[in-house]
């Protein structure tokens, strides 16, 4: 498994530079849109190797996060367990209850009392995967850890102050600054 070179896919594949509103109503000057690595073969499984890699040592019983991103983060995740022998569920939380169906917010199975790591792609202040976190704990399960691909590095660290926080890179480590306008080295 290569961080590096899941590094170089972010910055190749999934990084833009213009004018950009981001989910927290930001303005910046980038944007990182994960579903240009999310949806590539070589990239998901080098994101369920790096999450599982960063989760194993937690004794989770589930994975799993608000719509859309978490999706394929938390499929990668459980199908690496899973690869390497392990049992891991997976949720999702969706924005909103459906009016058919189940209209359950949660999606999956949540085990009552689990042990459960929140997975996000990209956080600015972490609003979203908070959303998250107030599912899952409503529901019963004790949420342990926040995980993301990239920390923007604008408050979501602060957050999630009391809960392990593992984000797969920062800003600082794809050589970007929140507040510049230049291109990641």
């Amino acid at each position: 498994m290569s961080l590096e070179r899941l590094r170089q896919l972010l910055l190749q594949r999934a990084i833009s530079f213009g004018d950009f509103t981001l989910a927290s109503g930001q303005k910046s000057p980038f944007y990182i849109n994960s579903k240009k690595i999310l949806f590539y073969s070589e990239a998901v499984a080098l994101l369920g190797q790096a999450f599982f890699d960063r989760l194993q040592d937690l004794h989770l019983h589930a994975v799993g996060g608000l719509e859309i991103g978490a999706i394929p983060l938390t499929t990668a995740i459980v199908a690496e367990a899973q690869r390497r022998g392990q049992t891991l569920e997976g949720f999702i939380v969706r924005k909103a209850i459906k009016d058919h169906g189940s209209k359950e917010r949660i999606e999956g199975v949540l085990p009552p009392n689990a042990r459960v790591a929140i997975v996000d792609d990209v956080l600015t202040t972490g609003g979203s995967a908070q959303q998250a976190v107030d599912e899952v704990e409503k529901a019963g399960a004790t949420v342990v850890a926040v995980v993301c691909i990239v920390d923007r590095e604008e408050g979501a660290r602060e957050r999630f102050a009391k809960y392990i926080y593992r984000p797969l890179f920062t800003l600082t480590d794809l050589g970007i600054r929140a507040n510049l306008q230049t291109t990641p080295s």
